[in-house]
């Protein structure tokens, strides 16, 4: 296949089903003309040369009997141009023993008009067999012709073929104008007949597109959208479509009643249990911090037991953190509402950098904030808590020494832009699809050796989108950053925020 051939197919793949089917029609009926044209065409071009044949066989006729008669040679009552009942553009030549005794043409005013060299040599290599031959002379246009023997020679007579292809010429163009109106008002017709058959099509396919705008991936699903009951009669195809849409649509909306109502009762297990466990929790807690000073304060608590006491302190606490972070998860999901208000997004930046500062004195805190500060509508806790996450995510997932740039600007739309980047070695490529999903972790040794539950990042998205907000990730080996981007609250006149603005001042080194 040519690629004009493949250019073609693949454009035609791209028109819509009504456009494929007007031009198919419009094809086919194209292709249906251009036969019957030829068709009648070589008919009539048949029936038009036997007429013509018929002609020539008398004019034949005419010119032997007019030629065998009796007479000294070279008398004109020989001639055979001189016969009686001869057309206009008929031909006769007489050659003896390959010379010419005499020939000419007729003109329409039945003037003889003489042969030229090369038209006498056309007539004389005729064979002479009395049958019909087809041959151009010149000027004069294409001929019908034929050769007869007479005792002193030969006999060539012919007649005009212009009339037929002048017949031809004409009704070629009647047929080629009658097939193009045709194909002109069978294009339109079809056209309308197109659109008007598919136009049930059409009401399936909006159907189709209001069901997949609906957010079908969370919450309660209401998925009443179904194809009107006109366009569901199995007796066509268009209404096999539409029913089997409905009956998908059906199974559709059962399969995510299930799915909610599981995701609800797991919601409610999970919020249950964590709370029910934060009192168990908080009392291991109260009795191993004071089991251990009870220990160390009277010295009867071997090391061993000692140690031992110190991990359930450490295993509470990490338990109590996880029970925490399922408890926030579940009410989000829920839905429940956030405190909202007014949040100095500069200084909570500033002071979340300062904590991490604390929390990882072995790595490089540099801190990027505008002039004046950005204010957000939030709660200022879970707000808090994403920075945190954040920042210690890029703690714990990058070796001592690595350099942790926090930065705080005002995008172009007007939103608040909070990064967090990193030069450590990066999240693999097969992991960051994952890296906001609940219990995702990149090295899970590392990730329980730091007491990570691997949902910091499934809560900062969370509460970012509660914020009507979004954060995105982008990783490769050297550079790691996380953006989250915030609607910022109408700014209110107040001092800037007193921090130093020189990155160097905010990054610290301990060896």
């Amino acid at each position: 296949m040519s690629l004009r051939t493949r250019i073609a197919a693949a454009r035609m793949g791209r028109r819509s089903l009504r456009a494929k089917l007007t031009v198919s029609v419009v094809v086919l009926l194209s292709l249906v003309c251009l036969v019957i044209g030829v068709a009648s065409e070589f008919a009539l071009r048949a029936f038009l040369i036997s007429q013509t044949d018929g002609q020539l066989s008398a004019a034949a006729t005419r010119a032997l009997d007019f030629a065998t008669r009796g007479g000294p040679p070279g008398d004109g009552g020989r001639n055979p141009l001189d016969a009686p009942g001869q057309g206009a553009g008929t031909v006769n030549a007489h050659f003896a023993d390959g010379i010419l005794v005499d020939g000419g043409s007729l003109s329409p005013h039945g003037q003889r008009i003489t042969l030229t060299s090369d038209e006498l040599a056309v007539l004389q290599s005729l064979p002479a067999d009395g049958r019909a031959y087809s041959r151009p002379l010149g000027t004069l246009g294409d001929y019908r012709l034929t050769a007869f023997p007479i005792p002193d020679g030969v006999v060539v007579t012919g007649v005009p073929l212009a009339p037929v292809q002048q017949t031809l010429l004409t009704v070629g163009l009647i047929l080629f104008g009658v097939a193009a109106a045709g194909v002109t008002g069978a294009a339109m017709l079809g056209a309308f007949a197109v659109r008007r058959t598919l136009r049930p099509l059409e009401r399936v396919a909006e159907t189709a597109s209001r069901v997949s705008e609906l957010p079908l991936d969370r919450g309660d699903v209401d998925l009443t959208v179904r194809v009107p009951d006109q366009d569901t009669d199995p007796r066509t195809e268009v209404g096999q479509v539409g029913a089997a849409l409905n009956h998908m649509l059906g199974h559709i909306s059962s399969a995510l009643e299930a799915r909610h109502a599981s995701e609800l009762r797991v919601r409610r297990f999970v919020a249950d249990a964590s709370h029910e466990l934060r009192t168990p929790l908080a009392a291991i807690r109260g009795y191993a911090e004071l089991a251990g000073r009870s220990g160390r304060a009277g010295g009867q608590v071997s090391p061993d037991v000692a140690r031992s006491m110190t991990r359930i302190e450490s295993e509470a606490d990490r338990m109590t953190t996880l029970v925490e972070d399922l408890l926030l998860l579940a009410r989000l999901d829920a839905g429940r509402p956030l405190d909202f208000a007014e949040v100095d997004l500069t200084r909570l930046v500033a002071d979340a950098v300062g904590d991490a500062h604390v929390a990882g004195p072995h790595h490089v805190w540099q801190l990027r904030l505008p002039d004046e500060p950005i204010l957000v509508l939030g709660d200022v806790q879970r707000l808090h808590q994403v920075l945190s996450n954040l920042l210690t995510n890029a703690r714990v997932h990058t070796p001592p020494g690595s350099t942790v740039v926090t930065a705080l600007a005002r995008s172009a739309d007007g939103s608040a832009v909070v990064t967090v980047t990193d030069n450590g070695p990066g999240i693999p490529e097969e992991l960051q699809p994952a890296v906001f999903e609940r219990f995702a972790r990149g090295d899970s040794s590392r990730s329980r050796a730091a007491g990570s539950t691997g949902l910091g990042l499934a809560i900062a998205a969370a509460v970012v989108s509660a914020h009507r907000g979004a954060i995105e990730m982008r990783s490769q080996p050297g550079h790691t950053e996380f953006a989250v981007r915030l609607p910022t609250a109408v700014p209110a006149q107040r001092p800037p925020l007193e921090v130093a603005r020189d990155p160097r001042s905010h990054s610290g080194h301990t060896g």
